[in-house]
């Protein structure tokens, strides 16, 4: 039992109540039972970015011991919007968005879970079927004042910043998804205690066993200063190319290396603080640290093969400092060109090194757009296409211009 907890408990910064885990992990095993162990996932975007699947793992860890992976997606919840961590309301996104954006969701969920042990379950089976008798029902398991215990309501109470109240609506249905899934432990960042708290408090109040809840800490982004979010830009996406991941990694300051060692790899513990003692004796190189760390995370979502190559491509572009063999090329018709010119916002985004003009524009004005190894700034620049030429965006993105009729 011991070395289960160890295995379960790591990287794990809160465990409510304690000593329930240990008590429902043995129940489980005298019972010859799996527990039935919950995550619940709002689809309100397309990608996945590595902060999201820190507790992904968690729950990949117990599928991997033998309890049952519940997956939640939340289609009913991710149109509310999780007020967590919030001083506003979230964005409300349309039931279709939302099922849309489930698609891509599970795809990549699927690159870490086993889809043939994993019950997946749309909220929307019992919201969808509620009445608003129902809603009044669920909506008086809780007071406004209980409500007000939550840090980020309670801050924007006191800072008089409007809360909603649909927003006070989504603790309740987050907990009543515990209660219907009969949910034995439920997973979460720490900015979900509270819901899960609900969660617990609803299951004993409709004569079920309350979960026990485990909290991953919040990982954060490339920058070392902000959780990873894709609106920060600080992010590493499940789907970016095992380049693209080995060099982002290879970014972080060195401090996020216990963090990312402890959370996304599977190196024993005990060999990551080895490693880090090395580090603080002078006798292994901060650096060699972090390609350790690149090429254990690329290898875990990509495979060890790809780990190789994405390290041979960093030395490339970072340590020879050459243009890599395998450039994407970018083609451009000059008739669709005004005067033989493209605007330099549009030639970013054409070659997918941005999503967005307004996220392009923001990369030129930093500095991190070169043509031909030449700055570009001027967000307005209406650049002369030359056939041949070399965009480099950030340290990463290469493209070459292929100029044609």
């Amino acid at each position: 039992m011991e070395d289960v907890l160890t295995q379960v408990l790591r990287g794990v910064v809160d465990t409510f109540p304690e000593g329930e885990l240990e008590q429902k992990l043995e129940k489980a095993k005298q019972e010859g039972r799996p527990l039935r162990v919950k995550l619940g996932v709002d689809p309100t975007g397309t990608d996945l970015h590595l902060g999201h699947i820190v507790p992904l793992l968690k729950l990949k860890q117990f599928q991997d011991l033998g309890h049952q992976a519940v997956l939640i997606v939340g289609d009913y919840t991710a149109t509310v919007g999780d007020p967590s961590g919030r001083n506003k309301a979230r964005p409300q996104l349309s039931h279709e968005q939302v099922l849309a954006n489930a698609v891509t969701y599970k795809e990549q969920v699927f690159k870490i879970l086993d889809p043939e042990r994993t019950e997946v379950v749309y909220n929307g089976a019992w919201f969808g079927q509620m009445d608003f008798s129902d809603v009044i029902r669920l909506l008086s398991k809780m007071t406004l004042a209980r409500m007000l215990e939550r840090e980020d309501f309670a801050q924007r109470f006191a800072n008089q910043l409007p809360i909603s109240l649909h927003e006070l609506v989504y603790p309740l249905m987050q907990g009543y998804d515990s209660v219907m899934v009969r949910a034995d432990i439920e997973l979460g960042g720490t900015d979900q205690k509270f819901n899960i708290l609900v969660g617990r408090e609803l299951q004993k109040d409709l004569g079920q066993d309350p979960q026990v809840g485990l909290c991953v800490p919040i990982l954060l982004g490339t920058d070392g200063k902000e959780k990873m979010s894709k609106s920060l830009g600080n992010y590493i996406a499940l789907d970016d190319p095992p380049e693209e991941k080995f060099g982002k990694i290879m970014s972080i300051p060195d401090e996020l290396m216990p963090m990312y060692f402890e959370l996304l790899t599977e190196l024993p513990m005990q060999q990551v603080k080895e490693l880090q003692q090395q580090v603080a004796e002078g006798t292994l190189h901060p650096a060699k640290l972090k390609r350790r760390l690149a090429k254990e995370i690329v290898g875990r979502f990509d495979g060890q093969d790809a780990a190789v190559r994405a390290e041979e491509h960093f030395d490339v572009v970072f340590v020879e400092k050459e243009v890599p063999e395998d450039v994407q090329e970018l083609r451009l018709s000059r008739a669709t060109l005004d005067n033989n010119r493209i605007w330099i916002v549009k030639l970013v985004t054409a070659a997918g090194f941005a999503g967005t003009n307004s996220e392009a524009r923001r990369l030129v004005s930093q500095g991190a757009v070169r043509i031909d190894d030449e700055p570009v700034s001027d967000p307005n620049l209406d650049w002369e296409v030359r056939d041949g030429a070399l965009l480099k965006v950030g340290k990463r993105h290469f493209a070459r211009i292929c100029l044609g009729d």
